[in-house]
């Protein structure tokens, strides 16, 4: 199995009102709606004087083909986070107000079933044919995993930015 990064660590930070469970939700559906198979490496919840600190990291992934799959690595931290009565429309809206970071990294992931990886033989013909036969649907899916974590990354930004003007 071959893990090739194509989004390195691109991320929005924040500091403001927002709501984490709202951007828990936006992050979750966005992944549903893509087609993208849940894989939660770690959650974590720290309370501290100056408030909580919270950490989460997803890696769910897609398959594309029976040869290249899409693994989003997704980190969420938000520290100093205290929870806030907002009076909104003549309501109070519980909200979070914190620093948050969100971080989003591709990988593409060639031979993930690892079937061409079972004698030197079947690895070295698999090397020349991701170098020359395969390269067009490689780069295709090199752009794919461009597009959708930059359209994870501004969902993100937009969500946050919606926070800014109450």
């Amino acid at each position: 199995m071959e893990r090739k990064i194509v989004v390195d660590h691109v991320g929005v930070s924040y500091k403001g009102l927002f709501s984490v469970r709202e951007l828990y939700r936006l992050v979750d559906f966005w992944f549903m709606e893509k087609g993208y198979t849940k894989h939660e490496l770690r959650s974590d919840e720290e309370v501290t004087p100056t408030g909580k600190k919270i950490y989460v990291g997803k890696d769910p992934y897609r398959k594309i083909s029976d040869y290249l799959k899409y693994v989003i690595r997704l980190e969420i931290q938000c520290s100093n986070v205290k929870e806030v009565d907002v009076e909104k429309d003549g309501k109070t809206v519980r909200l979070n107000q914190g620093d948050c970071a969100v971080f989003v990294t591709g990988y593409l992931v060639s031979d993930y079933e690892q079937k061409w990886e079972k004698n030197a033989m079947y690895y070295f013909i698999r090397g020349l044919f991701d170098k020359y036969v395969w390269r067009l649907h490689t780069y295709r899916g090199e752009s794919g995993l461009v597009d959708e974590c930059n359209h994870l990354v501004s969902q993100v930004k937009s969500f946050l930015n919606l926070y800014r003007y109450q």
